[in-house]
């Protein structure tokens, strides 16, 4: 199989979806894979590795994508990616659709076999390739509220900690899975008050087992959410229904009603986020100010940590890479249920249910098609 590796184009994404290590596997095994120069770069690994491990450089993203029989990517298709489509093709990358029909569309109309990695599941109906980016996520997420909670970004001028004498900020952390369990780690940490709201009550028994009773835990429910919001300092949007649009939890009268100050960070908001007032931005322009509470709702997070990203997104990714190359995509599919869970968009149809739901669009078993 042909293999393209382009240089993602979202605003300061230096993600990379192969690392050198994976295109030796590759063309050990017979593939043929494509890399645009400096697609690396951004991950401290530059072109040569890529070459010593048996790689083609090109210039141009467009050769990339019209050479390949497959791209691997790490960001949904942004800017021209979605001119390159073409029947036949399969990509294979974070896809994130519920809240983007336009791109749903492209992928629809050019026949694109579209494989999500944050809907692929395993043999125990866990995201083994959206974990490790929750991962990133989750620990992210504390410390940057922790950086905006200074008084010079327009948060309360509160240490994350508190110092003896004067008491540690309030965290809220509303969804209790690989995000929020992250997020509860380094915000305790730190020494901040911890509480984390879900609406499974077995998984907040859980937490209050894996954290020993240091944090707090709380059913969700608007009254219980609404009380929490106002009294937190900072408060994270950890919330995922895999491949469907984030519900809105924390609504604007909510947010009115939060301390002047306060930070909000939406690591939902790939999927539309749970936050009523968070909007998608991007790192070179991450913030904004709504009822005085600093938002901030990066779409990429872990693009700002590449190196880590990359080399913990490409552990779990490459094997199915590996047998989608050998296998082919429509064998490979039919061979892995898992795998089959990845694929939104197949022969012109949309193929997982909830982006269907999300869009109000017709949904078509891709075991139907195959």
């Amino acid at each position: 199989m042909i293999i393209g590796v382009p240089k993602e184009v979202k605003n300061l994404e230096f993600r990379v979806g192969i690392v050198p290590a994976g295109v030796q596997a590759l063309v050990d095994a017979g593939h043929k894979v494509f890399v645009e120069a400096n697609a690396g770069a951004g991950s401290s690994m530059p072109d040569s590795e890529y070459k010593k491990a048996g790689a083609q450089i090109l210039q141009k993203a467009a050769d990339v994508w019209k050479k390949a029989e497959m791209v691997v990517k790490v960001k949904e298709p942004y800017g021209a990616e979605p001119s390159y489509f073409r029947p036949n093709l399969t990509l294979f990358t974070y896809l994130h659709l519920a809240p983007i029909p336009d791109l749903t569309n492209e992928l629809l109309s050019k026949k694109v076999t579209g494989i999500a990695y944050e809907t692929v599941t395993d043999k125990n109906r866990t995201l083994p390739l959206l974990t490790p980016m929750s991962e990133v996520a989750g620990r992210m997420s504390v410390q940057v509220g922790a950086s905006y909670l200074e008084k010079e970004k327009g948060g309360r001028g509160i240490l994350l900690g508190g110092v003896p004498g004067v008491p540690p900020a309030n965290v809220v952390i509303i969804g209790g899975g690989i995000v929020g369990t992250h997020a509860a780690k380094m915000a305790l940490g730190l020494g901040a008050n911890v509480t984390i709201i879900d609406v499974n009550l077995n998984r907040l028994r859980e937490l209050d087992d894996i954290f020993n009773g240091h944090l707090r835990t709380q059913a969700s429910n608007a009254y219980s959410i609404a009380q929490a919001t106002e009294k937190a300092d900072l408060l994270i949007g950890a919330v995922l229904i895999p491949g469907a649009s984030a519900p809105k939890l924390v609504t604007k009268k909510m947010v009115s009603r939060m301390k002047k100050g306060a930070v909000i960070v939406d690591v939902a908001i790939d999927q539309g986020g749970c936050i009523e007032t968070a909007r998608p931005t991007t790192h070179s322009d991450p913030s904004y100010v709504v009822s005085g509470v600093v938002h901030y709702a990066v779409t990429n997070m872990p693009g700002a940590v590449p190196h880590t990203s990359t080399l913990a997104l490409t552990n779990a990714t490459f094997p199915y890479v590996m047998r989608l190359a050998n296998l082919g995509a429509k064998k490979a599919i039919q061979s892995d249920p898992g795998l089959m869970e990845g694929v939104n968009t197949y022969k012109g149809h949309i193929t997982y249910g909830a982006v269907a739901e999300s869009q109000k669009q017709k949904y078509v078993p891709v075991k139907d098609l195959l």
